[in-house]
């Protein structure tokens, strides 16, 4: 008796938050539109956490991977079109990719042997990338990254680097990675820069 009534109980306060939802999406949506792009991102690192969970040749890991990557690339442009950006989802954004990145990391560089030339290669762009947030904490007092369309394009190719793992050598996709890193480091450096004097 107590369990009926208990999910009686349940039942009607789901279908009263779902009356609820259903008139907020009814009348435009406004609160709901403004949290939209943050619970994306929000799924993002929760997804970034489980892929820790799963083996990273399983399908459970890879469609975490490709979710992960997905919501990476829709999150943005939701927060754009429903006038939501804010400082707060900017830097949510960036702990997730974050999150998502050093997990990649930690599933992906047991299975892969990485020459030392691409080691160097790898940490010339992270010395690259590190002088830019440097100057930025200096120069702005603030954290800066920007999202060009090359860091965009660098940051796809090096998303579906892991999947193509069995089809291509790794020496052949890091190299056109690599590459475009490289290019996309020194361009955001010449836009700081010349961010830095119009100011």
């Amino acid at each position: 008796m107590i369990e009926l009534i208990l999910s009686k109980n349940t039942l009607n306060l789901l279908l009263a938050n779902k009356i609820l939802i259903y008139k907020e999406i009814r009348s435009g949506g406004t609160k709901l539109k403004k949290h939209i792009a943050n619970a994306i991102t929000g799924s993002r690192i929760l997804c970034s956490i489980l892929m820790l969970l799963f083996p990273a040749s399983s399908l459970q890991f890879y469609i975490l991977y490709l979710f992960c990557g997905f919501s990476d690339m829709i999150d943005g442009t939701i927060a754009r079109k429903t006038n939501s950006a804010s400082e707060f989802g900017s830097r949510l954004d960036s702990v997730a990719d974050f999150l998502f990145v050093v997990v990649s990391l930690v599933k992906f560089l047991p299975l892969i042997h990485i020459p030392k030339w691409l080691w160097v290669w790898i940490a010339a762009i992270a010395i690259i990338k590190i002088s830019h947030v440097a100057w930025g904490l200096i120069r702005k007092k603030m954290f800066m990254s920007l999202h060009t369309v090359m860091n965009k394009i660098t940051g796809a190719l090096l998303f579906f680097l892991p999947l193509t793992l069995q089809f291509v050598e790794l020496k052949y996709s890091s190299a056109v990675v690599c590459s475009m890193a490289t290019i996309s480091a020194i361009q955001e450096g010449f836009l700081l820069q010349r961010e830095g004097k119009g100011n």
